[in-house]
């Protein structure tokens, strides 16, 4: 069964699979790391302008420990699940301090960096050295769970101890860097999660899910449970220049190291808190329409509230952790969250009559 398994997955690949992406030109372990990290939980049309950017400002590790984090979350501001821009950043540091600037060979060495789990590991080491190390991504697990008719859920630790079994069990010892890509393909444009492609796949002959037809019914879902809703005040700030004021968020926690709104609680009296925190007048205030954001464990509702200062300042200027903004070309790089990008996108660089149209899913507060 391995040897038909892995057999006929090199022979689609070499045919069918996808050949000319932009990690897979000019082959680096240090572009392969990157690709890698950027495929975490994104689709691989998403990431290829972001690839491009990314690799054209740090084409090397060397340019991209010594950058800025602020210019690193810039790069990757709208990619989402921030985390993995400062580790890679934080590991490129670790690299250039201890290993001259190259990624390590051993699996143990790799996985000790930040951001780096197992089959981050397998696959860097496996595309960019052919080395034998399984990989079990998301579209991986898929494509082992339908074959060998695994029920449950694939994140239970149990079943992934089951999967990476298997995942071992198929690596190919010496081609291993195409077979890495080739199972992750076949995962991404023929076994999908859904609507999977049964008639396309040349593993459909040994497929258990496919005899028993279970395709749409396998890999399982991971049991639900309700998200509890957290809301949060935006206080959009402008003064009278046009600029918003803008706050870096801490390191840790969601958006962690971003620039964001100041916020606060949702019943908070916004124009009060200004004053006390900042010492600003307040001329005009106004809601404007909301939007949900959802993270992984609970929903954050955004209100955002317009505050047009009384007076004329830029008094915060020099504080570290503050910064006035101008929306219409600021020749600062600055790592923005998705939610913070588009409302300023809105409000400040668009006419206040297309507001509505171009906030899309948000909704009014206060229904």
């Amino acid at each position: 069964m391995k040897a038909d398994f892995t057999r006929q997955l090199l022979a689609w690949f070499a045919r069918h699979g996808r050949h000319d992406l932009p990690w897979q030109q000019d082959v680096t372990t240090y572009r392969v790391w990157i690709s890698e990290i950027m495929l975490q939980q994104t689709q691989v049309n998403t990431v290829i302008p972001y690839f491009h950017r990314f690799t054209g400002r740090f084409p090397e590790l060397y340019a991209l420990a010594a950058a800025e984090l602020d210019e690193v979350l810039h790069l990757w501001t709208g990619l989402g699940y921030y985390a993995r821009a400062r580790n890679l950043h934080r590991a490129a540091q670790v690299i250039r301090r201890e290993s001259n600037g190259l990624l390590p060979v051993e699996i143990e060495a790799l996985m000790a960096l930040p951001g780096i789990g197992r089959s981050t590991a397998g696959a860097i080491l496996s595309i960019s050295h052919n080395l034998p190390h399984a990989i079990l991504d998301g579209k991986v697990k898929s494509v082992l769970t339908r074959y060998h008719a695994i029920y449950g859920w694939p994140g239970d630790r149990n079943i992934e101890k089951q999967l990476w079994q298997l995942a071992a069990r198929y690596t190919c010892a010496d081609q291993a860097a195409d077979y890495s890509q080739a199972i992750m393909d076949l995962g991404a444009t023929v076994c999908r999660r859904s609507r999977p492609l049964c008639e396309s796949c040349p593993l459909q002959g040994g497929c258990q899910a496919r005899k028993q037809d279970l395709q749409t019914i396998l890999p399982q879902k991971k049991p639900k449970k309700s998200l509890p809703v957290r809301k949060v005040i935006f206080a959009m700030i402008e003064n009278a220049q046009g600029k918003v004021l803008l706050e870096k968020r801490p390191p840790s926690g969601i958006w962690g190291g971003l620039w964001s709104f100041p916020e606060c609680a949702i019943d908070t009296d916004v124009s009060i808190w200004i004053k006390n925190r900042f010492g600003y007048l307040i001329e005009n205030i106004q809601n404007e329409p909301g939007s949900r954001h959802t993270f992984s464990h609970f929903h954050l509702d955004i209100m955002p509230v317009r505050a047009i200062l009384a007076t004329v300042t830029d008094a915060v200027q020099e504080a570290t952790d503050l910064y006035w903004y101008k929306p219409a070309g600021d020749e600062r790089s600055m790592g923005m969250a998705a939610p913070v990008k588009k409302f300023i996108e809105n409000y400040f660089n668009s006419p206040q009559e297309a507001v509505n149209e171009q906030v899309g899913t948000m909704y009014k507060t206060g229904k």
